[in-house]
């Protein structure tokens, strides 16, 4: 069955090249419909034999793919998909072995499970300026359960690591491509035509060049499913902590007080709950 697309807007740019935009209003967020259409769009990336590259951008400058909405946790699909893996697994991996390339272009903030599924990316390129990432679980009571404490030390070493994930604050652009998170960060001016020109020298190669590459460079460089599904199990089954239910009373109270500005500075708000 196909996935009809409300929150993916396809551009095809060439044949060999599509833009995706993202838009979830008012946030941004994650949600479960959002999981299942980037199941969608991976199965459409796969069955076409002319498409090279996707840049995957956000609508909105202040959100690029925000955090999950917890709040539909309980919807959170897990039916398994064709590689046999729950379903957001099953995405990321396909992504990360599909022969399309993908790139996120990153404007606004990137936290939580959405920053989990721009790492499930192959390149991530962020405005120096506008882009903010964050792994905020751990500070909300909670930890990351879509890929982050299996990609992440991949990327970035085990010590920064537990830094981004432990500490749960947000990062700028220019550390976060010092620490390796992302590709690099680029002045806001410069990124549209940086990824721009990037993914259109992509697209100019020959697909089987690419696609060898890819799987070849993957060998060394993807978690294992095992311990992508170990977590995600484990990610679910946490909310019926009593501990999280209590701290993410504290955070909702917060959110209504603050409004949007608490999503805006969310690492900051994380250790400003007050007491019980």
């Amino acid at each position: 069955m196909t996935t009809e697309l409300t929150q993916f807007t396809i551009t095809e740019v060439t044949p060999a090249y599509w833009q995706v935009s993202f838009s979830n209003p008012p946030l941004n967020l994650q949600d479960p419909d959002t999981i299942l259409e980037l199941q969608e769009l991976v199965s459409r990336f796969e069955i076409d034999d002319a498409l090279r590259v996707v840049v995957i951008e956000s609508a909105d400058p202040d959100f690029f793919i925000n955090h999950y909405d917890v709040s539909r946790a309980a919807e959170t699909p897990v039916a398994p998909g064709p590689t046999g893996l729950p379903t957001f697994i099953d995405t990321t991996v396909r992504l990360a072995t599909t022969p399309v390339v993908t790139i996120a272009k990153i404007r606004g903030r990137n936290r939580g499970g959405g920053s989990e599924a721009a790492l499930a990316l192959d390149l991530r390129f962020a405005s120096r300026e506008k882009a903010v990432f964050g792994q905020p679980e751990v500070g909300a009571g909670m930890f990351p359960g879509g890929g982050a404490l299996e990609r992440l030390p991949l990327l970035v070493g085990r010590a920064r690591a537990l830094e981004i994930i432990l500490g749960s604050d947000d990062f700028d652009a220019e550390t976060a491509a010092q620490y390796g998170w992302i590709n690099r960060a680029l002045p806001d001016d410069e990124l549209d035509d940086f990824v721009d020109a990037l993914a259109r020298r992509i697209a100019s190669f020959d697909k089987a060049a690419l696609a060898e590459a890819k799987r070849l460079v993957n060998r060394r460089t993807l978690p294992r499913a095992e311990d992508l599904i170990e977590t995600q199990d484990s990610f679910l089954a946490a909310f019926s902590w009593p501990s999280l239910r209590e701290r993410g009373g504290r955070l909702r109270r917060r959110a209504a007080e603050v409004g949007r500005e608490f999503e805006l500075r969310f690492g900051h708000y994380l250790v400003d709950l007050g007491d019980q």
